[in-house]
């Protein structure tokens, strides 16, 4: 499993809108000059996790984004599985692959099955808090 840029970025931008949290909507040009991130690239991952309930946004004047809910509510396992579509370590593991015609004889798929099984859990131990901490 390899995260891209967009995962990453979404990461750094929750964070970052967890630590200027004090302000009613932060503009996206704020965090994009603060992370140096283009803000085009930063609108997109900010679409996708504002239409799957990760933030408020409000558009126009005055607009910007914020987090709905606390930082230690927001695992990095459930972020990373939105803008990666997948953790699973190999496709027979992905949700909703077929049916794997060796999985019965498969001497791999249990090693598969912990490595996935690891990465999720450990993920998912993870908040958005435990990243801010310096």
């Amino acid at each position: 499993m390899i995260v891209s840029t967009r995962g990453r970025y979404a990461l750094r931008v929750l964070i970052d809108l967890a630590e200027h949290s004090e302000e009613e909507r932060i503009p996206l040009k704020d965090v994009a000059e603060r992370q140096g991130i283009s803000q085009k690239y930063i609108e997109s991952i900010m679409t996708l996790l504002s239409k799957n309930g990760f933030v408020d946004g409000v558009h126009g004047k005055g607009g910007g984004y914020k987090l709905n809910r606390a930082p230690e509510d927001y695992r990095v396992g459930d972020i990373l599985r939105l803008t990666e579509g997948t953790l699973a370590p190999v496709a027979c593991l992905e949700t909703g692959a077929e049916l794997c015609p060796k999985k019965a004889t498969c001497r791999t798929i249990g090693m598969w099955t912990k490595l996935d099984e690891l990465i999720e859990g450990y993920l998912d131990s993870v908040s958005v808090a435990d990243l801010m901490k310096k």
